[in-house]
């Protein structure tokens, strides 16, 4: 759909475009239950801010960028839930041995520390490396679709990506 299409009903974008924003979706969340969750939620936050639909992209990655936002919505939300989880799993442990409790408390902490620590490396990294990475490794959106959100070209996105993936080796490195 283009923006000057006026007549076409939201309902025919949503059958025409579904499918591509839950595999998208299920490919970063690689939960069926999540991508469908987050494609209704996508859909909705769409129909919400059609009218800041301006045209500069195709609408399929204008979706995919809400999609986007809608997954990482989704995933700080599950930390946040995740570490009361663990939080909780702590405080009722008192049924464990000590021992246990120390391996589990340390493993939680330990798991934590690598997560952490991939997180930090990746928002380190200055932008636009750290999005277009993350558009092409977890968002799995093609070269043109990043060079489409970026209004640049495909060629652009390829030279980012690569850049980006030399930086983040190079953080890894000096990390070791």
């Amino acid at each position: 759909m283009e923006r000057g299409n006026e007549f076409l009903q939201f309902e025919d974008v949503y059958k025409h475009y579904h499918h591509d924003v839950y595999c998208f979706l299920l490919s970063m969340s690689r939960n069926p239950q999540v991508a469908d969750e987050l494609t209704q939620e996508t859909f909705y936050r769409a129909l919400k801010g059609i009218r800041k639909f301006k045209g500069e992209s195709s609408l399929k990655t204008w979706l995919c960028q809400i999609a986007k936002n809608t997954y990482l919505s989704y995933v700080d939300k599950q930390k946040v839930y995740a570490e009361n989880e663990v939080s909780q799993d702590i405080l009722t442990s008192d049924q464990m041995s000590k021992s246990m409790e120390h391996e589990n408390a340390e493993a939680i902490y330990i798991k934590k520390e690598q997560k952490l620590s991939i997180y930090r490396l990746l928002h380190s990294l200055e932008e636009p490396y750290k999005e277009v990475f993350t558009l092409r490794a977890i968002g799995d959106l093609s070269f043109k679709e990043i060079g489409e959100i970026f209004d640049r070209k495909e060629g652009w996105a390829r030279v980012t990506y690569h850049r980006a993936k030399l930086k983040i080796r190079e953080l890894m490195k000096e990390g070791s």
